[in-house]
């Protein structure tokens, strides 16, 4: 079980802080799952990091949009200086840059498969990206 609590997704044994994960925990995943209609799979890093930070991309668009920010570059300095974004990575809007808009917005409408509303590429991001463009 958790090591404080004796519950959670990993069990640590008597003495040792090696977590293993725990078969109660992963039996309430796969009955949640399979209850949801949810299939299980594999999911890569890229997946990860590709899920959680498009999302920052496409609202730092419809900041761009809205006249909220005058360039993708003050984006950026918010989330390296306000939120300890990694400085070598240049913040979401430069990172974005850099991986090619029009990628961003590919991957973005495979997941929006998923969830059409919630992938749905700001009118920016999804201009840029079909021009070639990027965030200026």
């Amino acid at each position: 079980r958790g090591q404080k609590t004796n519950a959670g997704y990993y069990d640590y044994k008597e003495g040792d802080r090696t977590p293993v994960e725990s078969d109660v925990a992963l039996k309430i995943i796969r009955d949640f799952a399979a209850e949801k209609g949810y299939p299980q799979r594999d999911v890569s890093d890229q997946e990860i990091l590709e899920r959680c930070l498009f999302p920052m991309i496409n609202e730092g668009a419809k900041i761009l949009e809205e006249g909220i920010a005058i360039r993708a570059s003050d984006i950026d300095v918010v989330w390296v200086y306000g939120y300890g974004w990694p400085v070598y990575r240049g913040g979401p809007m430069y990172w974005a840059n850099s991986l090619g808009l029009d990628k961003v917005v590919a991957r973005m409408e495979e997941f929006a498969k998923d969830d059409p509303e919630f992938w749905k590429p700001a009118g920016l991001l999804a201009k840029l990206a079909a021009e070639g463009g990027k965030f200026q």
